[in-house]
């Protein structure tokens, strides 16, 4: 009678052990299901445009991840601390350097390539509901998009596909 009193308590708690695996595999699995990893070319001239990203404007959801390719040499990829959301990291990567970014906060993040900055090599990201932080972020643009030397309505072309 102890024995198959035993065997059973072993059986539960191997079920019950199983259960646990089960579920934390489950749960590691989903995350790669919710989060995606996005590509962004860091470009000398694509498609009659010079100094460009592409894509120019990225929308993706809260907990993916970007990563810029260096395509073609010169370029990289640097936050513009005045248009991130609120709590965002700030990220800077070297020139010909790929980087990722999880981006984890919602709002509107605007990016550079420092060496061409001037030439208006700016690009947006929109995580989630861009509400968070798009009018401040908007008008830091205009302003900055005054001052470069080529591409000087870039930003404004950009939030306008902004929905």
């Amino acid at each position: 009678m102890y024995r198959v009193i035993y065997k059973f308590i072993q059986g539960e708690k191997e079920m019950e052990n199983f259960k646990i695996y089960f579920l934390c595999i489950c749960l590691l699995l989903t995350n790669d299901i919710y989060s995606a990893e996005h590509q962004i070319k860091m470009l000398s001239s694509s498609n009659g445009q010079m100094m460009v990203f592409e894509p120019p404007v990225l929308k993706i959801n809260k907990g993916d991840t970007v990563r810029w390719i260096s395509t073609q040499p010169g370029h990289n990829s640097v936050s513009i601390n005045e248009m991130l959301p609120e709590g965002a990291m700030s990220w800077e990567g070297g020139v010909n350097e790929e980087i990722s970014v999880d981006f984890n906060v919602e709002g509107v993040y605007g990016y550079k390539c420092t060496p061409h900055y001037i030439l208006g090599m700016v690009g947006l990201i929109i995580v989630g509901d861009p509400k968070h932080n798009f009018d401040s972020a908007k008008k830091f643009a205009t302003e900055a998009e005054k001052k470069f030397a080529t591409g000087k309505d870039r930003f404004t072309k950009y939030f306008s596909e902004v929905k």
